[in-house]
């Protein structure tokens, strides 16, 4: 008998995985620049400035707004790539056309925060920093979802030709 996946429970560990391996990386980033906390202050900042300018939220307050930010989208990244992944049972195909389209946003991400990288908020944040805190979330959300199916690297090779 096949086991059975929980999209959503496995959506949502495999985001809190991905966001963790991230907030652990920006934290360790800011702890060695001497600014622990630094990156989801700025971010909480930008992030709360677009309901109108400061009204004297702290530190603390930019610090948690971000997180449950950071979750929440991580949480819906991670249902997203757990509904490709189990499609992919059925649609191998589906895992080359996720492949290309994640790509795809990586790039135009990149972009984003080289755009971002101008502003007031973002400027002392370098594109590098950016690049490798995704990179430890997909290597982390990847791993996940590779042990919890194990039959991920044949629909994989099938996917992409390699059979």
């Amino acid at each position: 008998m096949r086991e059975r996946h929980n999209l959503a429970r496995e959506g949502v560990v495999a985001g809190a995985i991905g966001a963790t391996g991230v907030a652990l990386w920006f934290l360790i980033v800011d702890t060695f620049a001497g600014q622990p906390f630094h990156t989801p202050t700025i971010l909480g900042s930008a992030l709360l400035s677009v309901f109108g300018p400061a009204q004297g939220e702290g530190a603390t307050t930019f610090v948690i707004a971000y997180t449950l930010f950071h979750y929440a989208m991580f949480a819906g990244l991670g249902v997203l790539l757990t509904f490709v992944v189990h499609r992919a049972e059925a649609e191998p195909s589906m895992l080359a056309v996720f492949l290309i389209l994640f790509i795809i946003f990586e790039l135009g991400f990149y972009g984003l925060v080289a755009i971002l990288a101008e502003t007031r908020f973002l400027g002392a944040m370098a594109w590098y920093q950016i690049a490798l805190g995704n990179l430890v979330a997909a290597v982390l959300m990847g791993a996940y979802m590779w042990r919890s199916h194990p039959a991920l690297s044949e629909e994989l090779a099938h996917a992409l030709g390699g059979e």
